[in-house]
């Protein structure tokens, strides 16, 4: 009885050691974002004369961003908004302003007035110029005018994020075997073949990370409306999540799925994404709160434990992109948008209970960012460095790299750990 007492204070000891550096981090982060991170993004990525954002940037040098996609247009609505919701805004920088920006040129460029919904990338004036309709950019519209709205309280942005929300009810939710077609023409009819103008996933497949992102911003929406009809969808989003892409066993997890969910045994679907894996984790979460339900820690610990098995550097710190099974990762290579997702899963985690395990994982995440994948003038993380830390792509800002992924997870790990009263890990 005396071991098992000792043992119990020794684990204890170590969640207090390990909150209390977290909490250094905390501090430190807090201060990047408001100094180096946030003004990057600010001073960097307004397009002034057009409106919207401009992003071409990397270890090079900045470049001519020629023309805007709408993932990260509306991805940088999202992520100014969030900032200036975290008070971060300050008599230099306004975010809310830079949100706006982006906001009207979403509204007057790449929303369709004739057929609905948003272009998939437009020239930097906002002329058209691939007009497909994809469920992926248009959860992130969603999920952007949610967060505008926050920040703002402006109605029109919660309309148009109703309004979206209802057109790709009435036009890509698949009614005979549930979840949500993905690709369409400008004039919403599908597209099930694949073929060049597919952007992002595959053409005549249900995608894991299209029907997650889906889950994400209808929880957003309905977190704000309370509206029932988005309830019942998230619902679905939510039971499709944890069925048919992301099972409590995480080696089962998948990318694609057939339109009535039959696997895919095409071998370019194969493998699983602990990035995605982990994001999934604590989305469903999320999801879950916001639907009042009790939130499954069976299936949310399952997917991290799987990650750290299976897909974590224990040796350096930092999230492998790819594996098969519950086999160790067959790309090791480390992408900073799953490392911004490995931190807000865990700090959900050290929210909910202590577990030193979790803490050293987090804390060996921020050193191998800091030491090897952050740029040191501007505080910006690279696209992708290879196991070791050498840079694979030195991309700071681009039509997939916005000030959402890790400014996200910071502001996360920030408010989990940041002051003694909010550190739940230790209480």
């Amino acid at each position: 009885m005396k071991s098992i007492y000792a043992g119990a204070i020794f684990l204890f000891s170590l969640a207090l050691v390990g909150a209390a550096d977290l909490t250094g981090l905390a501090q430190e982060y807090d201060r990047q974002l408001r100094e180096k991170i946030l003004p990057y993004w600010y001073d960097t990525t307004l397009d002034r004369a057009h409106g919207g954002y401009l992003l071409a940037d990397d270890l090079s040098g900045r470049r001519e961003a020629k023309d805007k996609a709408l993932v990260v247009q509306a991805r940088m609505v999202w992520g100014f908004s969030h900032a200036h919701l975290y008070q971060y805004s300050d008599a230099r920088r306004d975010y809310l302003q830079a949100a706006q920006v982006g906001y009207r040129f979403l509204r007057d460029r790449m929303l369709d007035a004739q057929h609905g919904g948003y272009y998939w990338r437009v020239d930097a004036a906002g002329k058209p110029l691939q007009d497909r309709k994809i469920m992926y950019g248009q959860s992130f519209v969603i999920y952007a005018l949610v967060e505008y709205y926050r920040a703002t309280q402006h109605p029109e942005a919660i309309r148009l994020a109703m309004d979206l929300f209802f057109l790709l009810q009435r036009k890509a939710h698949d009614l005979e075997h549930g979840g949500w077609i993905e690709h369409f023409t400008r004039d919403w009819r599908p597209v099930l073949q694949h073929d060049d103008q597919v952007f992002v996933e595959v053409g005549g497949y249900k995608s894991a990370n299209t029907h997650l992102h889906l889950m994400e911003a209808f929880t957003e929406l309905y977190a704000v409306t309370g509206d029932a009809t988005v309830r019942r969808a998230l619902q679905e989003a939510l039971e499709i999540n944890r069925r048919y892409f992301y099972p409590l066993e995480p080696g089962q997890s998948c990318f694609h799925r057939q339109l009535d969910w039959r696997p895919v045994t095409d071998p370019k679907s194969a493998g699983l994404s602990y990035g995605h894996n982990v994001e999934f984790a604590w989305l469903m979460v999320q999801a879950q709160k916001a639907l009042g339900q009790r939130p499954d820690w069976r299936h949310f610990y399952a997917h991290i434990d799987h990650a750290l098995q299976y897909g974590y550097d224990w040796e350096r710190g930092g999230l492998y992109h790819r594996g098969v099974g519950n086999e160790p990762a067959s790309d090791t290579t480390k992408v900073w948008w799953a490392e911004a997702e490995l931190i807000a899963a865990l700090s959900e985690a050290l929210a909910h209970q202590p577990n030193p395990r979790y803490a050293q994982a987090l804390e060996k995440q921020f050193r191998f960012l800091q030491q090897y994948q952050t740029s040191p003038e501007d505080g910006i993380w690279l696209d992708t460095v290879y196991a070791d830390g050498k840079v694979k792509s030195g991309g700071k800002a681009h039509h997939w790299k916005a000030n959402y992924h890790d400014v996200r997870a910071i502001v996360k790990f920030i408010q989990a750990f940041k002051r003694p009263a909010s550190r739940a890990a230790v209480q």
